[in-house]
C-alpha cells in the first residue's frame, strides 16, 4: 500500500556527527531512502525540527544560528537525493509527486517544526518557501511570532495567535504554503480554522477523547479539521496513544482506536499517516518504515475497505496537497 507520511524527524539523526550514517541506509534512525522503497512510500514529509539550545549536544551537533541550521538541513537532503536520484526527489506540489510517482520514484517533502525563525516576517516565509518548505508547524513546545503552544496550563492553552500569526495564515495561503496545527494552542487552532481559506492539517496528531494529551485535537477540533477539509496525521508516540499518559508502548491496536474515532467524528476524509518517526520513543511496535505494512493489514482485518485504506494511506493527503501547494 502506497501512503504519504506528513511527518518525521529522521533528519535530527542523519547525518550524524561521525558522517557515517545516511539517509539511504543507517542504523540510527527509523526511516532511510532503502526501508522506504519496501514500505511502498509515496511521499515523506522531512521535518526541520528547530532544537533548544540543550539539545544540539543530545544529538551530537553544534549550536547554531536557526537559518544556518535549516541551510544545512536542506543541503544535507539534497545532497543525499542527489545521490539517489534514481529512486527518490523532491517534490514541491501535488504534480510533482505525481510525476515522480509515475516515473517509480518516491518524493521528498520539506517542512520546519516551529516557526519561530519566521521572526515576524512575511519575507521570511517567502525564502523558505523558495528553498523548498512546504509546510510549517506554527509552534513548538513555546510561544513564538505565531503565537503559543499546546499545554497544560489552560490560560495558555486557550490563546490564540498574534497578529503576525494571523498575518501569516492569509500569506501562506496565498503563496501556497501548508499550515500545520500540530503542537498549537487550541485558541491558535480555532484562530486559523476561522482564518484560513485553503485545508490546514494537523501533520502528526491524535484524538484527545481517548488520550488526555494536550497535543491531541478534542472532537470538536476534528469536526472543524473535517468540515474545512484538512487531516491529521496519526502519531505513533506512547504519549498520543493510551489511556494512561505514562505508557510507553506504541501498538497498532492503539493506532486502529484512534484512527476509527477520528474517522466518526471527523469523517474519513480527515484520515492521514504522522508518524513523527525519529522524534518518538518507546516500546514501539512500528518502529521502523519498513514495518508501515503491518498497520494497512492490520486496519484490512479490522473491516476497513481498499477504498478506506487509501483514502488513509494517501488520497487525503494528495488531496489536501493539490488543495494547498502551488
Amino acid at each position: 500500500m502506497k501512503y504519504v507520511d506528513l511527518h518525521c524527524d529522521t533528519l535530527l539523526k542523519v547525518p550524524d556527527s561521525s558522517g557515517s550514517q545516511t539517509l539511504f541506509s543507517n542504523t540510527v534512525a527509523s526511516i532511510d531512502f532503502s526501508r522506504m522503497l519496501k514500505a511502498e512510500t509515496m511521499a515523506q514529509f522531512f521535518a526541520i525540527f528547530l532544537m533548544q539550545e540543550d539539545q544540539f549536544a543530545e544529538y551530537g551537533k553544534e549550536p547554531v544560528d536557526d537559518d544556518i541550521y535549516i541551510d544545512s538541513c536542506i543541503n544535507n537532503l539534497k545532497s543525499e537525493i542527489d545521490e539517489n536520484k534514481e529512486i527518490i526527489a523532491f517534490a514541491g506540489n501535488y504534480e510533482d509527486i505525481i510525476k515522480n510517482d509515475s516515473q517509480g520514484k518516491m518524493s521528498a517533502i520539506l517542512t520546519i517544526e516551529d516557526g519561530r525563525s519566521v521572526n515576524n516576517s512575511l519575507d521570511k516565509i517567502r525564502d523558505y518557501y523558495n528553498k523548498g518548505i512546504r509546510l510549517i508547524s506554527l509552534t513548538w513546545n513555546f510561544e513564538n511570532c505565531f503565537g503559543y503552544p499546546n499545554s497544560n496550563d489552560s490560560t495558555i492553552m486557550n490563546k490564540g495567535l498574534k497578529d503576525f500569526g494571523k498575518e501569516a495564515i492569509e500569506y501562506m495561503n496565498e503563496i501556497g504554503m501548508l499550515i500545520d496545527v500540530s503542537h498549537l494552542s487550541d485558541g491558535g487552532f480555532y484562530d486559523v480554522a476561522k482564518i484560513s481559506k485553503k485545508p490546514f492539517v494537523a501533520s502528526h496528531s491524535n484524538a484527545r477523547a481517548l488520550t488526555p494529551h494536550p497535543r491531541n485535537l478534542t472532537d470538536e477540533m476534528l469536526k472543524i479539521l473535517g468540515e474545512n477539509g484538512g487531516v491529521t496525521g496519526i502519531n505513533f508516540s506512547p504519549k498520543f496513544l493510551n489511556d494512561t499518559l505514562t505508557s510507553k508502548d506504541s501498538k497498532i491496536v492503539s493506532m486502529a482506536k484512534h484512527l476509527n474515532h477520528i474517522r466518526n467524528i471527523g469523517g474519513e476524509d480527515i484520515l492521514a499517516v504522522g508518524t513523527d518517526l525519529d522524534g518518538v520513543s518507546g516500546n514501539l511496535e512500528i518502529d521502523s518504515v519498513d514495518k508501515m505494512p503491518m498497520l494497512f493489514d492490520a486496519l484490512k482485518k479490522d473491516g476497513w475497505s481498499d477504498d478506506l485504506l487509501e483514502k488513509f494511506a494517501y488520497k487525503n493527503a494528495l488531496r489536501v496537497i493539490k488543495d494547498t501547494l502551488k
